[in-house]
């Protein structure tokens, strides 16, 4: 058997507590193993002297797949007019052509994903029925292990079994569906506020108490219920929560009790500078930071973690599950706007949107993002993400490296924006610059842990051999934003800063113990209350190759 050595590399391990020890990393079969008892059984060495080794990147946390990325695609041509291809591809039978825009091909984001040194990437949002669609797509994105969280939290059947207080019919249905669609997780948006809107345009839940009509239940009960019966099934990543009222003045106190209701409870908040505004009515001065408050709840909870949703200047996409922010964005700019009512299981919407930096509410929520990192003490409970596009691309993220590891260079940045953003928050007080080794946490080894990757986010034996290696610079956008090698499941897919070859990455799902008993009960539901018959309803067991149970 071959062994891939990768010698003398500056190694990164912060799952390990390595922080840049001089080591050697040996891989076989697609993982990382011990040393060989024997050296001749070392087909290549690639000497790493000098250079920086992390794990593969992870991102937790963006929007790639799925019906509403393929509207969001098709609103928006003018993007993709003119755009090269990702790279000067190799061999055409091989690698498929792409293009770029707020939201790339599925071609191109498994390349910019490779080319930036992740090897891992989940989609946030996908309702169940859109389930297959998403398979489908993952089927031919290159180079990355995937996953998806399913929607959940305006869920007909879910808000009934929560308003019965049925606490086995819950965990019944949660564990049937991730199961049925291939999920990796529960997603809840907006809990009972898009169901309230479908019902009526105006509608929305505004407040955690707040009966859904029709359900009897509130969006507190929804949280609630749906995070103590994803933790009790085990899920590996119990729940991703976007909570009510995004990118609404005032919402940060929406966003506490959310945290406060989880009491003990695992769980994860989502996209969280668009849920830390102070401020209200209808004067645009009120707008303010409320990071401290938040962070402080964080840093005294190790139960919860976060994602931050960096918001970066220029054009993009809104896309989200939150049907009525959709709408509420496409009032303010006037712009495009596409909405979708997904059955009896969620909504969507999607719309264009341009973040300026002489824009006071655009700055300020680009110094919140930045506060929300610089404020969490323990790096392990914060992770880097635009929630791609909505905040911007996943392409942002080295300049966001830069903009954390050089006080300076942010300091500088700050200069740019609307001089209101000083009176509004407190990002030019906070000095503090994160090392590589805290890096290598927020944007690897912290992902993979808070959604239970065992062989994710590490560079130990067993681990998975998805390993990225940086030449250091003392620009840390420039160092993070071609890597040196880019090694995917044991196979060398970046070399000397070139793509050199496609891998087929894995579809990540999760699995949780069936009462077999219920689901009969669940399909018969199914039957009587949706246009699409059960049997068409999510994947079957071996539909998809990619697809792998953890």
């Amino acid at each position: 058997m071959s062994y891939l050595k990768l010698a003398n590399g500056v190694v990164y391990d912060p799952a390990h507590g390595i922080d840049g020890d001089v080591r050697d990393i040996f891989v076989r079969d697609g993982k990382i193993v011990a040393p060989p008892a024997d050296d001749q059984q070392i087909t290549r060495t690639i000497d790493l002297r000098g250079l920086v080794v992390m794990p593969g990147g992870v991102d937790m946390h963006c929007h790639i797949a799925g019906p509403k990325v393929n509207t969001a695609r098709k609103m928006q041509p003018e993007q993709y007019r003119g755009h090269e291809e990702p790279k000067k591809l190799l061999d055409r039978s091989i690698f498929h052509s792409g293009a770029m825009g707020s939201v790339p091909t599925i071609f191109t984001t498994g390349y910019k994903y490779t080319g930036l040194g992740y090897t891992t990437c989940f989609d946030a949002a996908i309702s169940p029925l859109a389930a297959r669609h998403v398979h489908h797509e993952f089927n031919h994105i290159p180079n990355v292990d995937t996953g998806f969280f399913t929607l959940i939290g305006n869920n007909h059947f879910a808000m009934q079994a929560i308003a019965e207080n049925d606490h086995a019919k819950i965990d019944a249905f949660l564990a049937w569906l991730i199961e049925k669609v291939g999920a990796f997780a529960p997603k809840i948006v907006n809990p009972g506020g898009v169901e309230l809107w479908k019902q009526n345009r105006s509608g929305n839940a505004t407040d955690l108490d707040q009966t859904v009509d029709g359900f009897g239940v509130t969006p507190r009960k929804i949280i609630q219920q749906i995070t103590r019966s994803a933790n009790r099934l085990g899920l590996p990543h119990p729940v991703h929560i976007h909570t009510n009222n995004l990118g609404m003045p005032g919402n940060w106190q929406t966003t506490l009790q959310t945290m406060e209701s989880l009491e003990d409870q695992r769980g994860h908040l989502t996209h969280i500078q668009f849920h830390s505004y102070g401020g209200g009515g209808v004067e645009e001065d009120s707008l303010c930071s409320k990071v401290e408050p938040l962070s402080d709840f964080v840093n005294r909870h190790p139960n919860i973690t976060v994602d931050v949703g960096q918001v970066m200047f220029g054009p993009t996409t809104s896309m989200t599950g939150d049907g009525p922010l959709g709408y509420f964005l496409q009032q303010i700019n006037g712009s495009k706007w596409y909405s979708s009512d997904t059955e009896l299981e969620s909504g969507c919407g999607v719309s264009p949107i341009h973040y300026k930096n002489k824009n006071f509410v655009h700055s300020l929520q680009w110094a919140i993002g930045l506060e929300w990192y610089l404020m969490v003490d323990d790096p392990w409970q914060v992770v880097m993400s635009t929630d791609h596009p909505n905040g911007g691309s996943f392409m942002a993220y080295p300049q966001i490296i830069r903009l954390l590891m050089d006080a300076d260079y942010r300091s500088a940045k700050l200069k740019e924006v609307s001089p209101k953003v000083l009176e509004h928050c407190q990002l030019e007080s906070l000095k503090r610059a994160y090392t590589l080794f805290e890096i290598a946490i927020i944007t690897r080894s912290g992902p993979a842990r808070i959604l239970g990757l065992k062989n994710k986010g590490h560079l130990g034996v067993g681990g998975d051999a998805d390993i990225t290696v940086y030449t250091p610079d003392e620009n840390a956008e420039t160092m993070f934003a071609v890597p040196r090698y880019v090694i995917k499941g044991g196979q060398l897919v970046v070399e000397d800063h070139e793509l050199r070859h496609v891998v087929t990455g894995k579809t990540l799902t999760a699995t949780a113990a069936q009462d077999i008993d219920r689901v009969p009960l669940i399909e018969q539901w199914l039957e009587e209350s949706y246009s699409l018959k059960p049997q068409h309803y999510g994947i079957a067991d071996g539909q998809f190759d990619r697809v792998v149970r953890i």
